[in-house]
């Protein structure tokens, strides 16, 4: 690779990454994240390459990220010249050949897509570019376009802007894309006083969950004494449930270098680290390649762009300490030492790694930045809600038909996310809750659904934004289990270094276990709440300070349900196997024998033809009769 030093020598490797991008020739492209993987990708690209090479097709075969709907992976698009882009869900290697068959006819007659794109724009650059322009065959007439297909209607895609359509393996995809041509804006038009000030003037605020303005936060930094400075990104991503870290790290590596990049231009930092989760191996090579390919065209290292700002980025693995996503926890364990936290009233911008000052964001951060220098912060302002501007990258499971990765303007209201997006609860069951911000986070009650997602909005309805999780939860869920589970989680990730948190939340952990054994008692719910004051107010570190969320969310929302376990002993959902029994309903029971077949204790019994019944006193509750009575005879109360 020839040194990029000038704009001409970026428009010539956009050229260069538009051939591959838009080839002359038919393209597939396979969703080959983590997500894809899961699902039988890796098989799919086998079946497809050997394939193409039976056959000895002039097909191209390329690996892509994920386009975020993960319900419908594998997912397989197909680029041919004037033609739109085709998206093909579910597919199997057994379905590669037939794909291929329609795909040589020109004609799609069997395995229909699930979308189209008609057109695609280049996001990053000051001029509208658009590809993708060709006619829609007859045989797609009836194929939704992408913009009406309910899951992508109303999402925006800015820091997920690339994933699913460059190869993330190929830095000129990338600039054709219209990357790095921010880096060359700023290097060369702006001071970094300037870049800091669209920064601030966008209203960007980090996406890891703390929400500060980013412009301040860097402007700290660059106002702070030290000849040294880091730039560092947190891609230690902890929360259960959430992967949009992951996604964007595995789909589009060079935008959050080029983020890094102007980031320690405007800083004045030299060198600058990516914490990423030892779990994380695909995201891990993925930013591996794209650093040495960001080298190799000097957009990194000395003298970038011919100027005399030298930069360079290194990778650290974690080894997966939920606590390391701390800022000061993960800066000791970039240091060597225990992931531990330091007191709160240390800024790491002014003594941060090594005690020098150290500017962190997340990996959603980063890949904002070279859109707004080059959009420009007024345009970023201009999307999503007035005080949480832009937009927010959700991963959105649990009880939703439309499991997936989303984004989506700030301000958005959270039913919007559930039921437009997200598809509605499944089997057409209630919508109970939604947990947002992670295991530190809140859960957010049906009755609030208008409730606009916002940093505010949500800060105030007793939960956070986090990173970026969202769990939905339907009728059969217990909201004390729940938060027995967050607690639980939050107990065996805390360092232990403070009182509050160590002993603190092991102790609400073993309160809402009694409660869920049927051994709770008057004045544990108050209890919960006071120790929860006390372990917000003494914890040294973020972990500790919202480790009651979700007991004080649940308690606030869904108060009846502790009482009805500790007054009533009973489970309203029919979750806690202490406070539930299983019965079968006579009218409606065939006698099967099912169930006496799967019930490992035999507490199931029955002759063939007559309803059967269940021992409680052999029964343990597993749900093995629940899950094979096809006639709805099984009872938990």
């Amino acid at each position: 690779m020839s040194k990029i030093v000038k704009i001409e020598d970026l428009n010539k490797a956009a050229q260069k990454g538009l051939v591959t991008l838009m080839p002359k020739k038919t393209k597939i492209m396979v969703g080959m994240a983590t997500s894809g993987i899961a699902s039988g990708a890796a098989e799919v690209y086998k079946a497809l390459d050997e394939e193409i090479k039976k056959r000895k097709l002039g097909i191209i075969l390329k690996k892509t990220g994920s386009m975020g709907m993960d319900c419908i992976e594998p997912l397989v698009d197909v680029v041919s010249p004037n033609m739109p882009r085709m998206a093909f869900g579910r597919m199997t290697a057994k379905k590669v050949p037939a794909l291929i068959d329609q795909i040589v006819k020109g004609a799609i007659e069997t395995e229909k897509p699930v979308y189209v794109i008609d057109e695609e724009e280049f996001i990053c650059t000051d001029k509208k570019i658009k590809y993708l322009k060709g006619r829609r065959p007859a045989a797609l007439k009836d194929i939704p376009a992408i913009g009406d297909v309910p899951f992508y209607a109303k999402q925006v895609k800015l820091a997920t802007r690339n994933c699913g359509v460059i190869d993330p393996e190929n830095i000129d995809e990338y600039i054709a894309r219209g990357g790095y041509f921010s880096i060359y804006k700023a290097l060369t038009k702006m001071k970094p006083d300037a870049v800091i000030d669209d920064i601030i003037k966008s209203g960007l605020r980090g996406r890891g969950g703390g929400g500060f303005l980013t412009g301040n936060k860097w402007r700290s930094c660059r106002e702070a004494k030290g000849d040294i400075k880091y730039v560092l990104c947190n891609g230690d991503e902890g929360d259960p449930g959430a992967y949009m870290d992951r996604s964007l790290m595995e789909g589009d590596p060079h935008s959050v270098i080029e983020g890094m990049i102007i980031g320690a231009y405007a800083i004045g930092a030299c060198e600058g680290y990516i914490y990423v989760r030892n779990e994380y191996p695909l995201a891990v090579a993925n930013l591996a390649k794209a650093i040495e390919q960001a080298r190799d065209y000097g957009l990194l290292g000395k003298k970038i762009l011919k100027s005399g700002f030298n930069f360079d980025i290194r990778i650290s693995k974690g080894a997966g300490a939920f606590v390391c996503g701390e800022s000061t926890a993960l800066m000791a364990s970039l240091e060597g030492k225990a992931g531990e936290p330091r007191a709160k009233y240390i800024h790491t911008v002014e003594h941060g790694l090594w005690d020098r000052p150290s500017n962190l964001n997340n990996v959603e951060t980063w890949a904002n930045v070279p859109l707004i220098i080059a959009r420009g912060g007024k345009w970023f302002a201009g999307i999503g809600d007035k005080a949480s501007a832009g937009t927010k990258v959700f991963s959105l499971v649990g009880k939703v038909n439309n499991i997936g990765l989303v984004e989506v303007p700030m301000g958005i209201p959270m039913k919007d996310i559930v039921f437009d997006i997200g598809g509605g609860i499944p089997e057409g069951r209630a919508f109970k809750a939604v947990q947002t911000g992670g295991p530190s986070g809140g859960c957010i009650p049906a009755t609030m659904e208008n409730l606009p997602v916002t940093y505010d909005d949500l800060w105030k309805a007793g939960s956070m934004m986090g990173s970026g999780g969202m769990i939905v939860m339907d009728d059969k869920t217990c909201m004390v289990d729940l938060a027995r589970y967050f607690i639980e989680f939050l107990e065996s990730e805390s360092c232990g270094k403070c009182v509050p948190c160590r002993e603190g939340v092991h102790r609400m952990r073993q309160i809402l276990e009694d409660i869920c054994a049927g051994k709770g008692r008057k004045g544990d719910i108050e209890l919960l709440e006071n120790m929860s004051a006390a372990i917000i107010d003494g914890s040294l570190c973020g972990l500790g300070s919202s480790a009651p969320n979700p007991v004080l969310s649940t308690i606030k929302y869904f108060r009846d349900e502790y009482e009805a376990h500790i007054r009533d002993k009973k489970c309203p959902a029919a979750v806690c196997k202490a406070l539930i029994k299983y019965r079968i309903d006579v009218d409606k029971c065939t006698g099967c024998g099912r169930c006496p077949k799967v019930c490992p204790t035999g507490a199931a019994r029955g002759k063939i033809k007559q309803a059967h019944t269940i021992d409680l006193k052999t029964c343990i509750k597993c749900g093995a009769c629940l899950e094979s009575c096809n006639f709805d005879a099984i009872i938990v109360e």
